[in-house]
């Protein structure tokens, strides 16, 4: 593959790639595919950080992604962590990572955009991620001063994907898009999939509420922390990206570190650069066990 190809793969033939990369006519694994949508660009970079060679895929729009591609050929795409596609028996793993925007408006557009150009390509997602930092609820949220030089950020694998502010003010108080009829407010996670990710990446699990307008005030925390008991974080894109994922029906998972705490603004507690190398190591630890979980999931289904 020229350096202009790998710089810039397009569309249908660049989604397409990866699964058919070996010789013509040679038996190989099935490839797995999965898609992580982040909100800014500093997240993609961190999720990307520790799996090897990237390539710049153009989706319709002028969206771009990144494509992890460890391997001599980004092209062919071998499998992360995991054998090279000149392995008949081996199933491959293609991780694609986009920075979509901020908000649940501009997570669910960009994921939804990338999940359709797949789709159209004959190359659809096998699983949607929503990832990046975010607030924690209580014992969940970073100590004072910070993660320990030897530690991680904490981190939450989300047991359910919730919009917590999608609904209208009532006399009785807030009421739900679910309570209003319009719709759901709520995305379950693959539980299977929650407590190996967690376990692989030394995380723990709970509701992760997304918000338009992240959490500002003491009294807004404890209003949130009221209406969903258990909360473990907040963050702003997990509902768009779940809503995408659902319209092509393909399982979705969200994993924050966090970087500060749901309530007050105090930027200068903020842990934002702990909280991305955090996210680094989630996903350096969390790729095979997508992969694994992808593939049990081909075969539950034979």
């Amino acid at each position: 593959m020229t350096t202009e190809a790998k710089a810039g793969m397009t569309t249908a033939a660049a989604i397409a790639d990866p699964g058919e990369a070996a010789t013509a006519g040679e038996p190989v694994g099935r490839t797995a595919r999965v898609l992580v949508v982040t909100a800014v660009a500093a997240e993609r970079d961190a999720v990307l950080r520790d799996l090897g060679t990237l390539v710049t895929v153009r989706l319709p729009g002028g969206t771009e992604l990144r494509r992890a591609a460890p391997g001599e050929d980004p092209g062919g795409c071998p499998a992360v962590g995991a054998p090279a596609l000149s392995d008949p028996s081996a199933d491959a793993l293609v991780l694609d990572a986009l920075a979509a925007g901020v908000g649940p408006g501009a997570a669910g557009a960009g994921g939804g955009t990338a999940l359709t150009a797949a789709t159209l390509a004959g190359a659809p997602y096998d699983l949607v991620v929503s990832a990046g930092i975010g607030g924690g609820f209580r014992d969940r949220e970073p100590p004072p001063d910070g993660p320990t030089p030897d530690g991680p950020a904490p981190l939450v694998v989300a047991s359910a994907i919730i919009a917590a502010d999608l609904g209208a003010e009532t006399a009785q108080g807030f009421a739900s898009v679910t309570e209003l009829g319009f719709g759901t407010d709520e995305h379950r996670p693959p539980p299977t999939l929650v407590r190996a990710v967690a376990r692989a990446t030394g995380g723990t699990s709970g509701p992760v509420l997304t918000v338009s307008t992240t959490t500002g005030t003491a009294s807004r925390a404890a209003e949130l922390a009221g209406r969903h008991p258990g909360a473990a974080a907040e963050a702003m894109e997990g509902f768009g990206v779940a809503e995408a994922a659902a319209r092509h029906d393909v399982p979705v998972l969200e994993l924050r570190t966090l970087s500060n705490s749901v309530g007050p603004r105090d930027r200068a507690a903020w842990r934002v650069p702990e909280a991305l190398d955090a996210l680094a190591r989630a996903f350096a630890n969390a790729t095979p066990i997508l992969g694994s979980w992808i593939t049990d999931d081909w075969r539950k289904r034979v």
